[in-house]
């Protein structure tokens, strides 16, 4: 009897994956590099890899319908006139006006306001529906200074200067020509339908010294009144931090790699950069080593999505969280309901890869003024304003098992993880031991 041994079957590669061989097929047909918006989609090391531990005998937790829990935040305590004083440590982050259609960024607005927090510009400037319906406003300075004047940087309650993204640190931004409307063209003094790019550097500094005297120039131009922000990318968060505290900011903002972009290029988004989780020790080290924790605060952005995560930033020492795809999801960008356009844009619920093209049918990252007016901000605003509350009743939740009546109170101490990346980013014990990476001894 003769024995024949079955074929071995094919192996694909785990190095040259599907996604890889359709991406090298790209490059080569086209010449060019592949540009997509949101943040990266890799899988990295994030909150999901931590946990709190909830009171038992050794703790004391709090009583949810008698025993209360603060979530307000003051940000700007350091030097401004008029720190802004929010119910929830959660921001809008900046989006601007040109990658959001207008009912987008009113929508924002309106959400924010009602539940009790800030949104932010983004580049581009500040449009008036925007700053009517955003009872809280901080405006980005950044290094395009497109729509930048004097009168929007006293119209709004904290000027933001843009260093760095979490998407792209050290890279600049993209509109494509699609999306650059007679207004959005009039708004950044810029020629319609042609594509635009912003710098990566402002053009009258080059370092924290400069920065510093940046800052004196908005805080005389503002009277010392509104709080100034320094957002950095998540790089090196130790030393930006640092820097930007010696410069004199009030806020620090940190924005690690899962934050989203309009538009910039895959590799970028993919290969620069660190996971959120990783910025924030560093950063809140820091501040502590100047003795300024807690007195110039600390925003910590990228991937936030849950009442959960806000807690678990706020307990590794942030004051705040700011969202961005999130707050997009929440007003209706990438719902399924408009599976068959996506499809036929290429893309699928969910996937943000059209952002840059202009053509979103949820009417959210357009300048089509037929898409545009598919948004309802009205209803929309509602929904994001659910979306906080829901969010802010999660970290609550959370907070009170831990037996704290603060969001703020909660602390390292509260948290273990369930890997060692996460421990070790994280620097808190792995999950049934006293030791994290770097610690020494069990």
């Amino acid at each position: 009897m003769s024995y024949h041994n079955p074929p071995t079957p094919p192996r694909k590669s785990a190095t040259f994956d599907d996604a890889t061989l359709a991406e090298i097929r790209r490059a080569a047909a086209t010449g060019i590099y592949d540009i997509r918006g949101g943040g990266t989609k890799r899988k990295v090391p994030h909150f999901d890899d931590l946990l709190f531990l909830g009171a038992s005998i050794s703790r004391y937790p709090l009583e949810g319908y008698r025993e209360k829990c603060e979530t307000s935040v003051v940000l700007g305590t350091r030097f401004a006139k008029k720190p802004i004083e929010l119910k929830i440590p959660i921001t809008v982050a900046g989006m601007s006006f040109g990658a959001l259609s207008g009912p987008a960024k009113e929508a924002l607005g309106r959400g924010a306001t009602i539940a009790g927090t800030s949104t932010t510009t983004g580049d581009g400037g500040m449009t008036d529906e925007e700053r009517g319906h955003s009872q809280k406003l901080v405006y980005q300075y950044l290094p395009s200074r497109y729509g930048m004047n004097p009168r929007d940087l006293r119209r709004a309650d904290a000027i933001e200067v843009v260093v760095g993204q979490g998407a792209k640190p050290g890279g600049g931004g993209m509109l494509l020509g699609q999306k650059i409307s007679d207004r959005v063209a009039e708004m950044r003094t810029l020629p319609k339908g042609i594509d635009q790019r912003s710098a990566c550097r402002h053009p009258d500094w080059t370092g924290p010294d400069d920065l510093e005297i940046k800052i004196l120039e908005l805080r005389e131009i503002t009277d010392w009144e509104k709080p100034i922000y320094v957002k950095v990318g998540g790089a090196r968060p130790y030393y930006d931090t640092a820097l930007a505290v010696k410069a004199g900011a009030d806020v620090v903002v940190l924005d690690g790699m899962q934050g989203g972009t309009a538009a910039t290029q895959d590799v970028f988004i993919e290969n620069v950069g660190m996971p959120t989780l990783a910025c924030i020790r560093p950063a809140v080290q820091a501040l502590q080593d100047l003795g300024m924790h807690r007195k110039v605060q600390l925003i910590v952005s990228g991937g936030i999505r849950s009442g959960a995560d806000v807690a678990k930033a706020l307990a590794l020492g942030a004051d705040a969280v700011s969202i961005g795809t999130a707050a997009l999801a929440a007003i209706g960008d990438n719902d399924p309901k408009w599976e068959e356009e996506y499809r036929k844009l290429g893309s699928t619920a969910g996937a943000y890869d059209d952002w840059h093209e202009g053509r979103d049918p949820a009417g959210i990252t357009t300048q089509d003024p037929e898409l545009a007016s598919r948004l309802d901000p009205e209803v929309s605003g509602r929904r994001l304003a659910n979306y906080l509350k829901v969010m802010t009743l999660e970290a609550q939740t959370i907070a009170r098992a831990c037996g704290k009546n603060h969001l703020h109170n909660l602390e390292p101490e509260d948290l273990c993880a369930l890997t060692m990346e996460a421990a070790a980013m994280a620097q808190v014990p792995l999950a049934g031991t006293s030791w994290y990476p770097g610690k020494g001894g069990f």
